[in-house]
């Protein structure tokens, strides 16, 4: 019998592998546990996405499995992209990923852009994948858009959130009308982005119901023909540069409110009258001060005759001083002056006797 020399290995050899085998064990077992555990991760990372794959395959949306895994590393939600990609392909759309992933990523609704896209498509309207995921990114409902533009909405004027509950105008002859009126618009999908919003609609109807009331010459043509309101209204082009069509403006309602003419005349007769009381109360007080000043001016005056009447003793004493006025000259000058002031006693009893 031959005996290979493998199976008599030296003692040499048999002790080096007794001296090795504890940790090669060690290492193998931390091998295997590695190994182990990534396997549990690709197979939990898998079990996620394996269902949606398996979902889209059978759904005719293929979509790769590389890719599914990619965008967990993109912080994308591959349920999102997968389900929406599903609905495109069931109503004859063909949105690749990538797109898809990328509008996700731009922080838009992925979801209402794809069902809006759909709702386009059945009722016929041109709504491209760039023009819908740019009308979401500027922060308009798109998938309202589309139903809008399908089934016409209608917006009331005054808007009830203005606390408002009509719109006021005064005819020419001063009668108010109170009005309501309701808007039928229709989205513009071309003129989505950039276009004005329903308050724009809301303030220019407005402005054309008090310009066409206040340019009427009676309240009664207007209670006569309130449409003659929506059609000088509409023929103005009020949905220019907005992101909607006006189909109609109609007239809900039109109510007499006061009689501003009255009232404003009212006023004005009020502050004319104020305004001459002030202007016959500035002339009372100009009369006053005039007065006033001609009694100061006669008082200087008498009070000047006084200084005067004092200078006539002086005068007096020098000119009997200086030999130019006699004695007998005062006396006859005293005997005057009694007899004048006699006579003016005697004529003042006479006046009173006669009255």
């Amino acid at each position: 019998m031959t005996v290979s020399p493998l199976s008599n290995p030296p003692d040499s050899v048999l002790l080096l592998a007794q001296a090795a085998g504890g940790g090669l064990a060690w290492w193998m077992i931390g091998i295997l546990v590695l190994v182990g555990l990534i396997g549990l991760f690709i197979l939990f990372v898998l079990s996620q996405v394996i269902q949606l794959w398996l979902q889209a395959l059978l759904s005719g949306a293929r979509v790769a499995l590389l890719d599914l895994l990619m965008m967990r590393f993109r912080k994308v939600r591959p349920d999102v992209i997968v389900i929406n990609r599903i609905s495109a392909k069931k109503a004859g759309l063909e949105l690749p990923t990538n797109m898809l992933e990328a509008h996700y990523l731009a922080g838009g609704n992925v979801s209402r852009v794809v069902r809006a896209m759909i709702a386009a498509d059945k009722a016929k309207i041109d709504l491209g994948w760039e023009r819908a995921t740019a009308i979401d990114l500027a922060g308009r409902d798109i998938l309202d858009a589309v139903k809008t533009s399908v089934d016409p909405k209608v917006i009331d004027c005054p808007s009830p959130q203005s606390g408002k509950g009509t719109i006021d105008a005064v005819a020419q002859d001063g009668i108010q009308l109170r009005a309501k009126a309701r808007v039928t618009v229709r989205t513009n999908i071309a003129r989505l982005v950039g276009g004005a919003t329903e308050e724009t609609i809301i303030a220019r109807v407005g402005e054309g119901i008090i310009s066409t009331i206040g340019s009427a010459a009676s309240h009664k043509a207007v209670l006569e023909n309130p449409d003659k309101i929506s059609k000088t209204v509409l023929a103005k082009g009020l949905d220019s540069g907005t992101a909607f069509e006006i189909l109609s403006i109609d007239i809900a309602d039109v109510d007499v409110g006061d009689n501003i003419g009255a009232q404003l005349q009212t006023h004005q007769a009020e502050a004319d009258k104020k305004r001459y009381q002030a202007e016959a109360e500035k002339r009372r007080a100009l009369a006053l001060a005039q007065e006033a000043e001609y009694q100061a001016e006669a008082q200087k005056n008498r009070a000047l005759v006084i200084l005067a009447e004092a200078e006539v003793p002086k005068a007096m004493s020098d000119a009997l001083r200086s030999g130019n006025f006699g004695v007998m000259d005062y006396y006859r000058m005293q005997n005057l002056v009694a007899d004048t002031g006699m006579r003016n006693a005697i004529g003042g009893d006479g006046t009173k006797a006669d009255a």
